[in-house]
Parts: C-alpha cells; structure tokens; sequence
C-alpha cells in the first residue's frame, strides 16, 4: 500500500498536476479493493477543476485494465456530463492508442454490460461503444 496515503492527500490538492499525479497512483489500488481510493478516483475523473484530471485518471484506470478499475471508471461514465464523458473517454482512447494498448478492455466492458449494477452497465456499454466504433 506503498503510496497510498499521500496519493490520497494529494487528490484533493489544488494544483492539478498533482491531482492528476494522484489518478495515476490510485488507479491500481481499484484492483486492490481500497475503498478510499475508489472514492478519491471517481471524484478525479468529474473533477471540476480541470479536464486533464479527468483524462489522465480515466487513461490510468484504463491502462489497470482490471474489472474494478473499469468498474470505476464505468460508474462515473455513466454520471458524467457530456464534457466530461467526453474527456474520459478520451482518456480510454490515449490508453488505448498506447504502446501497449489494453488488449483486455472491450473484453472487461463486456462483462460489465452484465454487472449487477445499473449505473456500470449503462457506463461500461457507453464505454464498449466508443471504443468499437473507434476500432478499440
């Protein structure tokens, strides 16, 4: 849990480079089921103070390529406004434009239109959507 707590102190800093630095700390400890991070991640990706939080927080929780990192970005997905729906998925396209890509991430959306939860259906389906029409 290297990381952890300062990560989560800097998510709420003003700068946005550090807030943005925060997002990319915290997008693996989705996987690690802290909720803390959970909380902290979705608050990133609607960030009101600015865009580039919200795209390199979704690049990161999609470059984690984990179910619960999708999960995360999926929720706030499908509570955005259209700008910021619009920078989250351009952070899922700079994921997926990378050098390694995330070969696993249509395969995650697609589990996740079954999800339990209406709110990460309907974002994980957004999700799946732009990045099949995108050749994702």
């Amino acid at each position: 849990m290297d990381g952890l707590l300062e990560a989560l102190a800097e998510a709420s800093s003003p700068s946005w480079v550090r807030r943005a630095q925060a997002g990319n700390t915290l997008a693996p400890f989705a996987f690690a089921g802290v909720p803390e991070a959970a909380k902290a991640l979705g608050s990133l990706l609607l960030d009101v103070e600015d865009t580039a939080v919200t795209r390199q927080t979704a690049e990161a929780l999609a470059r984690a390529g984990t179910v619960a990192s999708v999960r995360v970005l999926a929720r706030a997905v499908a509570g955005a406004s259209v700008s910021h729906g619009d920078w989250m998925l351009a952070g899922v396209h700079d994921a997926l434009a990378g050098r390694a890509g995330v070969p696993n991430l249509l395969a995650l959306c697609e589990r996740l239109v079954q999800d339990p939860e209406a709110v990460v259906r309907r974002g994980a389906a957004e999700i799946l959507e732009w990045a099949q029409s995108t050749g994702g």
